[in-house]
């Protein structure tokens, strides 16, 4: 008996996968920029638990390693 996995490649799947690396990202740069001892304001706390972007989160992840303000982080350039 052979089992339908077309769900696991469906664009639904991807998106549930997306929102679980979002939500993991966003911990994990909340985590970070604690240690570090970053100030955050609520504001930027409720920027970074909202985004839906796994890649944008990604970027803020890498630049909560070296920052030393939310600034630092949410830079566009």
């Amino acid at each position: 008996m052979a089992v339908d996995t077309s769900f696991y490649k469906s664009a639904m799947s991807e998106e549930i996968r997306d929102e679980g690396r979002a939500e993991g990202r966003a911990e994990g740069l909340l985590l970070v920029l604690g240690v570090r001892g970053v100030a955050l304001t609520d504001a930027d706390r409720e920027k970074i638990t909202t985004c839906t972007d796994p890649q944008l989160l990604h970027r803020w992840l890498q630049r909560a390693a070296t920052a030393s303000s939310a600034e630092e982080v949410f830079r566009t350039s």
